[in-house]
């Protein structure tokens, strides 16, 4: 079996292209290009009055990076409902690669030390992948994926790309623009053709917020409330 080149995965991303797999067992890969392609405009996160309540229950406690592989391997498995996914194990190995080398990023849902819920993606300058994401109990996959908003509004993200379109994805904000849209989109969120330095948005800057003045650089604030994430957000419907 081919291995999945993490620098080719990297240029892959810059022009607009993603690797998927037939199956979880597959052998190889192939490269998607969508003609019409499914984004989250960081403004326009849908917030239900039932999600900014369950977000700010702190119902589930969240985090960053903290489990990535589970992350991926729980989004590759079979359920009942999905007996079958896109993620085989060239693709697996790939983003652990990107992960250790500070490309790739998760976030985490966890109720009584149990992870429930998750998503994962790629991060290349100012733009965000979104690959997949899993939930085991209600609403968590739409919390993980509120605070990825919230974390990417903080930190100067100026693209979240969600690849395709769901009924999911749509009920929270997601559309579907067309290639070249997509492609002004992300040269803008690359600072391709700007002149300037590459855009870079910073995943971690959600952290800092309310770090004293006369900390150290390095240290960060206390655990994030949902009330605060909910604030974040803006207004619910």
């Amino acid at each position: 079996m081919s291995t999945l080149d993490p620098d080719l995965l990297l240029r892959a991303y810059a022009v607009g292209v993603f690797p998927m797999a037939d199956s979880r067992v597959a052998s190889e890969v192939f490269w998607v290009e969508p003609k019409k392609r499914g984004i989250l405009p960081l403004d326009g996160f849908h917030l239900s009055r039932s999600l900014a309540k369950t977000i700010r229950s702190d119902r589930f406690t969240v985090t960053a990076d903290r489990a990535f592989g589970d992350v991926v391997a729980t989004c590759a498995a079979a359920t009942i409902n999905r007996p079958d996914t896109w993620i085989n194990s060239q693709i697996e190995a790939a983003y652990a690669d990107l992960f250790a080398r500070g490309h790739a990023h998760s976030i985490e849902c966890w109720r009584d030390g149990a992870l429930v819920g998750g998503l994962y993606g790629v991060k290349l300058g100012a733009a965000f992948f979104g690959e997949s994401m899993f939930s085991r109990e209600r609403d968590a996959s739409k919390v993980a994926l509120a605070w990825l908003v919230a974390r990417l509004r903080v930190g100067g993200f100026l693209l979240l790309d969600c690849q395709f379109i769901t009924d999911h994805l749509a009920s929270l904000g997601a559309v579907e623009i067309a290639r070249k849209t997509y492609v002004g989109l992300l040269d803008s969120a690359l600072g391709v053709g700007t002149g300037a330095a590459t855009a870079s948005g910073d995943f971690f800057a959600l952290e800092r917020l309310g770090r004293a003045p006369d900390a150290p650089a390095d240290t960060v604030s206390g655990p994030i409330s949902g009330c605060f994430i909910t604030q974040l957000l803006g207004q619910t419907s």
